[in-house]
């Protein structure tokens, strides 16, 4: 089995994302020793923006499309910034969205064409965007995560740590949260 774990947030070692992320990859990897990791890290290496350069060539792929469809469980970073995914994850989310590879389309809509893949994402956010909190209407990055997935077939599972740059106290009680929530997955 194959997991690619993303990670995009530009904070590094402060990152609430990355150590849900990281603690995700343990537990699964923990969960069943066979699994084969690959550390995509957005950040430190940035795809850049994409360009006309970076559409698959002839043969239907790239680099980055290729390491996603060869994964089995892909785990995924998100950092919300400014209401949505941070540009480096945008970068990577239009390598991976390709017609014909990803999705196709019919004359009944597009259809995902690898719902056979895990993906659990981890959701760091500094405030409160739930569906009960005054902020809800500013939240993008779950619901547009949500929307890109299930394009392509898949439907995310979603580990939420919110409330983080509240105060100490609420940075905690999420991480605690997510722990609590990792723990539930199943390998």
């Amino acid at each position: 089995m194959k997991l690619l774990h993303i990670d995009s947030a530009i904070t590094g070692d402060g990152s609430v994302s990355r150590q849900v992320t990281a603690d995700i990859v343990k537990r699964l990897v923990e969960s069943n020793g066979s699994i084969e990791v690959t550390h995509r890290d957005l950040a430190a290496n940035p795809l850049g923006h994409f360009t006309l350069a970076d559409l698959p060539g002839p043969a239907g792929t790239t680099p980055v499309l290729d390491e996603f469809l060869a994964s089995d469980v892909i785990v995924i970073g998100a950092p919300m910034y400014n209401f949505t995914v941070p540009s480096q994850l945008k970068s990577w989310i239009d390598r991976i969205l390709v017609a014909g590879k990803t999705f196709s389309y019919s004359e009944t809509g597009p259809v995902g064409l690898v719902g056979d893949k895990r993906v659990i994402i981890a959701i760091a956010r500094g405030g409160f965007y739930g569906a009960d909190t005054p902020s809800a209407a500013n939240e993008h990055l779950q619901t547009y995560l949500t929307g890109v997935f299930g394009f392509i077939g898949i439907k995310p599972e979603f580990i939420v740590a919110e409330g983080v740059m509240v105060g100490p106290e609420h940075r905690e009680a999420a991480l605690a949260g997510a722990g609590q929530t990792i723990l539930a997955l199943a390998a």
